[in-house]
């Protein structure tokens, strides 16, 4: 499948193979799946940090009209006071799952994975209970959680700091119920290449795609400012996911910062597909200009991108270059 932009009179919204980049201004961190009910769910980081919301739509580009729905707010005292970062949402056994990063009130970076669990059909009409802290192997700073299914068995993967190193590492355990982890926590990776260090030394925001044999997981590296890419990790389907041998890393960055089309920092990504199932889709964060003044985690202008990836016939995703922002369509 590849991507082209083009020029109707049709609406594009409405339209499954074509929406308009950016989808939605001032949000980052998003996480999009289509559910088995034919509609797109959008959860994202606000630019204030201090909510959750929820989109959904018929398509991708409906989503940048749609009304977004409040879920939980932030506590005003102690734990899940403050940095409420990139919530995904999940359907689980019957239950919608929503895993978020926060900070305490008291101490913004103090920050830890946290999980709300819905009950209903609908998650924007379903009653959310907080269920507290994820717990993982160990405290310390680590956010960006993801989970996903394999074979029977379900996975946790997220980013966090090692003790006495500065910067985050990516992890992978099972999972034994939707609130917690059990057995083997594996490192998968660490920011060693000088790409993955510009700025801190990051790995964090894994997102997982299982095609052509292999489980692929992309993550984000380096400050989140133009500087912000993905890396690929990879194993063969049939190994042990918890071995880290399993696992291989590619040595440059997947999808990066193109000046050329004026996609600064492109990062922070979740995959979906079209609605038939037969195009996968990458989405992802990125800014339209390079310098910011100061802070990056004080600028609200990262917005939502899409654009299909492409297999080549190794069966390895590619992702670059990225779109250009305005009309875009998938030719098939």
């Amino acid at each position: 499948m590849l991507w082209l932009p083009f020029a109707s009179e049709v609406r594009a919204e409405a339209d499954p193979l074509r929406w308009t980049n950016p989808i939605l201004p001032q949000r980052a961190d998003p996480h999009v799946t289509f559910h088995s009910d034919g509609y797109y769910y959008l959860t994202a980081t606000v630019p204030k940090y201090d909510l959750i919301e929820l989109r959904c739509a018929r398509t991708l580009g409906e989503l940048s009209s749609s009304e977004p729905k409040v879920i939980w707010r932030k506590h005003d005292h102690g734990p899940m006071g403050a940095h409420i970062w990139a919530p995904e949402l999940h359907f689980i056994d019957g239950k919608w799952y929503i895993y978020f990063t926060a900070g305490s009130a008291e101490n913004k970076w103090a920050i830890r994975p946290y999980v709300l669990e819905g009950t209903g059909a609908n998650p924007l009409e379903a009653i959310w209970v907080e269920k507290g802290p994820l717990k993982l192997g160990w405290e310390s700073f680590s956010l960006d959680g993801t989970t996903f299914a394999h074979r029977g068995t379900r996975y946790f993967v997220w980013a966090q700091a090692e003790h006495g190193v500065k910067g985050t590492n990516i992890y992978i355990s099972r999972m034994d119920t939707p609130l917690s982890l059990t057995g083997k926590i594996t490192l998968l990776a660490r920011p060693d290449h000088e790409w993955e260090r510009r700025g801190p030394a990051v790995c964090e925001a894994p997102a997982v795609l299982i095609k052509n044999g292999r489980v692929f997981i992309t993550y984000s590296a380096s400050a989140t400012d133009a500087n912000y890419c993905l890396g690929l990790l990879y194993a063969d389907e049939n190994t042990d996911l918890l071995d880290s041998a399993s696992w291989s890393k590619l040595p440059e960055p997947v999808f990066k910062t193109d000046p050329a089309v004026s996609v600064f920092g492109p990062g922070h990504n979740s995959f979906t597909t079209t609605p038939d199932g037969l195009t996968d889709i990458l989405v992802y964060h990125a800014r339209d200009y390079e310098k910011i003044q100061g802070n990056s985690l004080d600028n609200p202008d990262r917005s939502i991108r899409a654009q299909a990836i492409r297999w080549r016939a190794d069966g390895f995703p590619e992702f670059s270059p990225p779109a250009a922002d305005g009309a875009y369509q998938i030719q098939k």
